[in-house]
């Protein structure tokens, strides 16, 4: 029997990460702000849709709020490198037993990377060879 686990960080849906997104460029927006953003139309559903999208974010600990601001400012909670690095640990384990070698090889190999980005991961793995050297961490 499958055990049911409360919502986390990691069930952002594609329409949570859209207001996430918004958040992390302009910090502390009110909701008219947001929806505005993501719905120029701006029609009172929509604007509840931006309501209650924002309610799960908080519930998920993804989004804070404002209260002392009228109207309200909602900000992200979280670090967009933060996310990335929940989600990829995820798919880590899901895919690759744990393993992100795996994950990383096929990330890079899927297309071509720009020459920035090339320096950037030559630049990570000589910071990497310079870190202490840790024992393993036993997985269970």
């Amino acid at each position: 029997m499958a055990q049911q686990q409360s919502k986390s960080i990691n069930d952002v849906t594609e329409a949570e990460l859209a207001v996430l997104r918004l958040l992390w460029e302009q910090p502390a927006a009110p909701i008219r702000g947001i929806m505005q953003t993501l719905y120029p139309a701006g029609t009172q559903s929509d604007y509840a849709t931006v309501q209650k999208l924002l309610e799960r974010l908080e519930a998920k600990r993804c989004v804070m709020r404002d209260a002392s601001a009228v109207p309200h400012r909602f900000s992200a909670a979280v670090g967009r490198g933060e996310l990335i690095g929940r989600r990829l640990r995820e798919m880590a384990d899901k895919l690759c037993g744990g393993s992100i070698a795996p994950l990383v090889t096929n990330l890079v190999e899927s297309r071509a990377l720009t020459p920035r980005e090339i320096g950037q991961l030559r630049e990570l793995i000589d910071r990497l060879d310079k870190t202490p050297k840790h024992p393993a961490k036993k997985r269970r």
